[in-house]
């Protein structure tokens, strides 16, 4: 399953529900896309959620390693 490396948000599940109130499983997936990350003098890839991608936090990862 994937998942944020910097929020940890993964897939979420719930209900599917019809007019008639009928209930069936459903899945909300995480919008996971992989970046690449210098850290060290190295290329690295990580999985994050496009929330934490506009939000920056991606950068953060790259002031510690520094």
């Amino acid at each position: 399953m994937a998942r944020c490396l910097i929020c940890g948000k993964t897939t979420a599940f719930g209900n599917n529900v019809s007019h008639a109130n009928n209930r069936t499983s459903r899945k909300f997936k995480a919008n996971i896309r992989r970046i690449k990350v210098f850290t060290d003098g190295k290329e690295k890839r990580i999985k994050v959620c496009t929330s934490c991608i506009k939000m920056g936090k991606h950068i953060s990862i790259l002031q510690k390693s520094v």
